[in-house]
């Protein structure tokens, strides 16, 4: 019959003491394995635990030797299964680390992924500022700009009312100047018709004429050969010269009175003409300053309007970039 297998309590209670402290080392390195801890420290346990595993079984073979053969047998195949299991286990948790350490890495890469691209939205979230407030300084220089160009334009309006008030003004005083000149002339036709030298003049023409038909008629009465008669008309004749000659030199000086008058009347024409040029240059510079107004006018509304559409797509914008930094 077969002995049973005795343990001498000392040497069992050190076998199992060494085999808690296996467990206890193996549970660290499968914990640590678990918890995302390096491959160097699973490796280190490991290689820490398999010379205590050959220590091990060596000296629970020597103790079961001196008990008894059978008994270290079973020991052997216990030992090994358990070896094997452990083993087997820390493949696994070797497996379990190394997906864990491609996860890792993968994570990490994600990271830097997710911080550059974080840092490119910020940098670009900078840039969008800049540009709002680029736009946003702008926009109000467009602002100033269409205010000064609107007051500029209602002082221009003011301007061409004055200067429309002045041109009627004009056109006014020059048409009542114009009908004073022409009553004017009227008048001084009529009264050179009414002057008395006119009228003086009229009457020596026609004593001239009445003279020159008795010249005629004393010439074929100097055909006589009686003397009294050309004797009285040699007289006559005398007497006619004296007051030709009289009538000569008043007609000389009403003549000279005249063409003084003429003069007179010669100069205030120029002097008319004068003033209707002086007007019509006006005119014509005012026709020409109101033309220049009138497409400044026009070109500043067109400014303004370019400029008021201008103002509307960078609104536009600026609302499109505020959605876009909002969303």
């Amino acid at each position: 019959m077969l002995k049973p297998i005795q343990f001498q309590p000392c040497a069992v209670g050190s076998a199992i003491h060494q085999l808690r402290l296996f467990r206890a080392s193996s549970n660290m390195a499968l914990s640590t394995s678990r918890d995302g801890a390096s491959t160097a420290s699973l490796d280190s346990c490991a290689r820490a635990s398999l010379p205590f595993c050959v220590l091990y079984r060596s000296f629970l073979l020597s103790e079961m030797a001196k008990e008894n053969y059978p008994s270290l047998t079973e020991v052997v195949k216990q030992v090994a299964e358990q070896q094997h299991l452990q083993s087997s286990e820390i493949e696994k948790n070797k497996i379990i680390l190394f997906q864990l350490q491609v996860r890792y890495q993968e994570l990490e890469k994600e990271m830097d992924s997710i911080m550059l691209e974080m840092k490119t939205t910020e940098r670009e979230i900078h840039l969008q500022d800049d540009a709002i407030a680029v736009t946003k300084y702008h926009c109000e220089s467009l602002e100033a700009e269409v205010r000064a160009l609107y007051s500029e334009n209602m002082k221009l309006r003011f301007d061409v009312e004055t200067i429309q008030e002045e041109y009627e003004m004009a056109t006014a005083r020059n048409s009542k100047y114009r009908e004073k000149i022409k009553a004017h002339k009227s008048l001084f036709w009529e009264m050179e018709s009414k002057m008395p030298i006119v009228i003086e003049l009229a009457k020596k023409k026609a004593i001239v004429t009445e003279l020159r038909i008795k010249k005629e008629e004393l010439m074929s009465d100097l055909q006589n050969p009686e003397g009294s008669a050309i004797k009285q008309v040699q007289e006559e004749i005398a007497l006619i010269k004296q007051e030709i000659t009289s009538v000569k030199d008043f007609i000389n000086k009403k003549t000279d009175l005249l063409e003084e008058i003429k003069k007179a009347h010669t100069k205030l024409r120029k002097e008319i003409e004068v003033q209707n040029k002086r007007y019509d240059a006006i005119l014509k510079r005012l026709h020409c300053q109101l033309n220049k107004l009138h497409s400044n006018k026009r070109q500043w509304r067109w400014n303004i309007q370019q400029m008021e559409k201008k103002a509307e797509e960078l609104k536009k914008h600026l609302g499109e970039v505020e959605l876009q930094i909002i969303t």
